[in-house]
């Protein structure tokens, strides 16, 4: 078996493309907001945001664990 090494050995840059990804979810989603509101899926929307604001948080935790281990 062959030994391979991991791409993210932090996962920052993981966190950071996930994050991003909620983003361009939570803009797609927008301009269907009346759409999604008449339907009773208005939560798509404010699941992506929640993702979002939770990738913000990952990321800071991520760099300061890079931080910590030098």
């Amino acid at each position: 078996m062959a030994n391979v090494e991991p791409l993210d050995l932090d996962g920052v840059r993981t966190v950071e493309i996930g994050t991003v990804l909620w983003l361009i979810a939570f803009l797609a989603l927008l301009p269907f907001y009346g759409r999604l509101e008449e339907s009773g899926r208005l939560w798509w929307l404010w699941a992506c945001m929640a993702g979002f604001g939770l990738g913000l948080f990952g990321i800071e935790i991520c760099r300061k664990r890079r931080a910590r281990r030098g």
